[in-house]
């Protein structure tokens, strides 16, 4: 039902039904007209023939009388002019005598016909005067016995003979009837014809304003992919389908302006964010792992100040413990603030490309000492270049992190302290991997997620000098997260490997 309703809705169905109602409306229109006025317009038509008929007739016996020898002739005229009229015409002299009759039964029926009209004199109705002058005399008469109407005319011409002329208008009303019936017959071909143009111009004009409806449905939902096929024409419509396609690209420009800035607002707001957060995380950081070597260097001086020792050699310790726990203070800020930047996306890499062999070398050689103090064994047994493109200084902090802590935790397995280096090269993923071992404890389950995370240290009872900051891997994960690539650690029979890949 509701369909049904939405259908009679549309423009189509409204434009097709008043097509067809206009066309009925002509019809009936027509019918009434002709019922109406068709009639009156015939009896005044035949009272103008009637009229021009005496005319003719007593002009022809004016002629007559001047002494024009044409009577066979008058009688063929005379005859025409019944005939073309389609009306019977009697003349009689003055003692009605008979001068001429187109019909024989209408010379006979002339007595009948005046007793008929006095007859009628009573009701008028049935003996009505159409036209009355000094000459003619024009009268419709019924004749309810015989049942038919005529229109007669009863005159006297200039040379005093009398003349009926009489019209039977039963035929009128027959006409009437036909002519009904013939309009609505057109009219009911018309309304047929009338609705399939009206279908087919309904459709004509209707397409392209269901066309415009969807777009502008589609522009409702920010759609504004569709867009309205211009015509030739130059029409309203088509002027309304370019209007909507400029506004559609309008709109669609100023939407994706709004979103752009929308974005950046968004990101501006998501950075403040992080901007805060970041804030807020290094104060904690920093007042958390600060709190240490703050109260040994407060101790310290204090006890330079009170000169608990007085001997030189104590004064140095004491200044030297305080000069140690104030470099690892800067050193403990300034890896902070590295990790922070690289955490949030602050840090620009500067990638080239570099030999990653002779960047493992140098990290190698800077470590020596620590090497030979603990008499660990070097594997190293890459000797050719191997190019990869990246940031050469945050590299160099990736391996020297992993290789200091691989010698910070390696331990004798099977007579010997082994550091194992290695480079996997022609991966899938079209990338390297490195990889550094070191003889030694595994790492437990537990821990392998948490060894990633800033100031998190697996055994808490190493002194101070052995135990680093506990920022270092931290760095590592924001580097290869940076760069999207992987890394991690694998637990071994023997010891531990720490990877990452390039």
């Amino acid at each position: 039902m509701d369909k049904l309703k939405e259908k009679f809705k549309s423009v189509r169905i409204k434009l097709f039904l008043t097509l067809c109602i206009v066309v009925t409306i002509i019809v009936l229109f027509l019918v009434i007209i002709n019922n109406v006025v068709l009639e009156s317009f015939y009896m005044y038509s035949k009272t103008k023939t009637i009229k021009e008929a005496y005319i003719t007739i007593n002009d022809y016996y004016n002629n007559l009388e001047s002494g024009t020898e044409i009577n066979e002739e008058l009688d063929e005229a005379l005859k025409r002019i019944a005939i073309k009229n389609d009306f019977d015409i009697l003349i009689e002299d003055g003692k009605s005598i008979t001068i001429f009759s187109s019909d024989q039964s209408f010379q006979s029926a002339i007595q009948k016909i005046n007793e008929i009209m006095n007859q009628n004199l009573k009701n008028p109705e049935k003996n009505r005067v159409i036209f009355s002058d000094a000459k003619m005399k024009i009268t419709r008469l019924i004749d309810e016995k015989n049942a038919i109407n005529y229109i007669l005319l009863t005159a006297t011409l200039d040379n005093g003979y009398l003349l009926y002329i009489r019209i039977p208008i039963a035929s009128i009303q027959e006409s009437v009837k036909i002519s009904n019936n013939l309009l609505l017959l057109i009219g009911g071909i018309s309304i047929l014809i009338a609705g399939i143009l009206a279908s087919f111009i309904s459709r004509k004009f209707t397409e392209p304003i269901s066309e415009l409806n969807d777009i502008a449905k589609k522009m409702s939902k920010l759609d504004f992919s569709k867009k309205y096929r211009i015509k030739d024409t130059d029409d309203e419509i088509n002027t309304l389908g370019k209007s909507i396609n400029t506004m559609s690209d309008k709109l669609e420009g100023t939407i994706k302006q709004l979103r752009a800035t929308n974005l950046e607002l968004e990101k501006d707001i998501e950075e403040k964010s992080q901007i805060d957060e970041m804030r807020k995380q290094f104060i904690s950081d920093v007042s958390h792992e600060l709190k240490t070597p703050i109260a040994l260097i407060q101790g310290y001086a204090e006890g330079l100040v009170e000169n608990v020792n007085s001997d030189e050699e104590s004064r140095r310790f004491y200044a030297e413990v305080i000069l140690d726990e104030s470099n690892k203070m800067d050193m403990l800020v300034k890896q902070l603030l590295e990790l922070m930047k690289l955490e949030y996306g602050k840090r620009d890499f500067d990638n080239k490309e570099f030999d990653i062999v002779e960047l493992i070398n140098e990290v190698i050689r800077k470590c020596k000492l620590m090497l030979e103090d603990k008499n660990i064994q070097i594997e190293f047994a890459v000797n050719t270049p191997v190019y990869v493109v990246a940031d050469s200084f945050y590299i160099d902090q990736v391996v020297t992190n992993y290789f200091t802590n691989a010698i910070k935790h390696v331990k004798n397995i099977n007579g010997k302290n082994l550091i194992k280096i290695d480079v996997k090269q022609n991966l899938q993923n079209g990338k390297i991997r490195i990889s550094i071992f070191n003889t030694g404890d595994n790492i437990e389950e537990e821990d392998i997620q948490r060894i990633w995370k800033r100031f998190y240290k697996i055994d808490s009872s190493r002194n101070r000098a052995d135990g680093g900051t506990g920022i270092g891997l931290a760095l590592v994960k924001a580097i290869m997260n940076n760069y999207n690539n992987d890394f991690g650690v694998i637990n071994h029979e023997d010891g531990v490997e720490f990877y990452f890949e390039l």
